[in-house]
């Protein structure tokens, strides 16, 4: 699916009332990453590096469930975004699927693993390894 020059492997709006796509929040699934879109009059994107998902977990409250929607919720090495929420879109087996199928990929692609993003980051505390206030 072409759109924007931008070559997309799937979209979908947020569903609201009734599994119905009522929303300004559209997301974007490309080979390389994951796009969300929102507002009317004042557009905000937020993009997510595909390779820089650590873990995802499948949603299925009943009121989404009753229509055959659902929510993704994904932990992410990203300074704004840690959490990324897909929330209530229509086939979230399918969509986890896919997302599962392009993170591997970029994953090999950049040859990173989940394991190789876990863990501490102290750049912030220059050269402080333990982190507490050495006074002397």
């Amino acid at each position: 699916m072409k759109n924007d020059g931008i070559d997309y492997i799937w979209t979908d709006k947020k569903r609201t009332l009734f599994g119905l796509p009522l929303s300004f929040t559209r997301y974007f699934l490309t080979k390389d990453k994951f796009i969300t879109r929102k507002g009317l009059l004042r557009v905000e994107e937020d993009e997510l590096e595909l390779y820089r998902v650590i873990d995802k977990k499948l949603v299925l409250p009943l009121g989404q469930r009753m229509f055959k929607c659902g929510s993704i919720v994904m932990n992410v090495k990203d300074v704004d975004t840690p959490v990324k929420e897909i929330k209530s879109v229509k086939k979230p087996r399918d969509v986890l699927a896919q997302l599962d199928k392009y993170i591997n990929a970029n994953r090999d692609k950049y040859r990173v693993r989940g394991r190789d993003m876990v863990g501490a980051d102290y750049s912030h505390m220059d050269g402080d390894i333990d982190g507490d206030m050495d006074i002397y």
